[in-house]
């Protein structure tokens, strides 16, 4: 069998297994989610078991990393010597960064949002304008996609297609993970693009201002959006 036949079938071999990682790392993660849900009336046993679940997914996404690593070091010997493969590697390589699967660096902005803690509760109508909420993120989010970002991410979250930015009592989370203020957003694009289209009068972070919201924005030449290294769920593909 040639050599570029056996490095494609190994790349399948771990392929598969990436995938059988993904799956165990969904499922521990829907385990820890339903103990955590009892830990309120649950004894020392249960929060034993929730610290064994959490250990066992830090281990699947160290395993899942190694082998993410080695399938790109296979699909490399595969196409070394043939340049159609190549040519379709390269396709690979630029799907994976539109889908989140590569980290990024390039010109962009940061914007750097905080609740407002000078003000007391007592001095206003309604502290909720003076916090940060998930659906501060989301319209910035989608601002930024409106004026050309190429890439987001919150807090060192990647933010992709189905990624969920959701409000869990105070907490935000982000892909599932919690995220705390001060909340950093990085996004890639042309600079002189991102940034007018999120500080024009009228604009959604310009209202945040106003209400009291703590908020920076700079611009930078050298942004890095980290790769997704969560579980990518889907509901209907087959």
């Amino acid at each position: 069998m040639k050599k570029t036949h056996v490095s494609i079938v190994l790349g399948l071999m771990c392929f598969i297994l990436t995938i059988s990682i993904f799956i165990q790392i969904k499922t521990v993660n829907d385990a820890s989610k339903v103990v955590g849900s009892r830990l309120s009336n649950a004894n020392s046993g249960l929060k034993d078991q929730v610290l064994k679940l959490r250990q066992k997914n830090k281990e699947l996404h160290e395993e899942l990393e190694s082998h993410q690593v080695e399938l790109e070091s296979v699909r490399l010997q595969a196409v070394q010597n043939d340049t159609g493969d190549k040519e379709k590697e390269e396709e690979l390589a630029y799907a994976n960064k539109l889908l989140g699967f590569s980290e990024l660096k390039g010109p962009g902005v940061v914007v750097t949002l905080d609740d407002n803690r000078e003000i007391s509760p007592n001095e206003v109508l309604n502290i909720n304008n003076y916090l940060v909420h998930e659906m501060d993120l989301i319209e910035i989010i989608n601002e930024l996609y409106n004026a050309g970002a190429d890439a987001v991410s919150i807090n060192e979250q990647r933010v992709i297609n189905t990624t969920e930015i959701k409000c869990d009592g105070n907490i935000v989370r982000v892909n599932g993970q919690m995220v705390g203020t001060p909340i950093k957003i990085k996004a890639i694009g042309f600079p002189e693009r991102l940034y007018p289209a999120l500080m024009m009068p009228g604009k959604y972070l310009t209202l945040m201002i106003d209400d009291g919201v703590v908020v920076d924005i700079q611009k930078s030449e050298n942004v890095t959006i980290p790769k997704f290294t969560g579980v990518y769920k889907t509901n209907h593909l087959i």
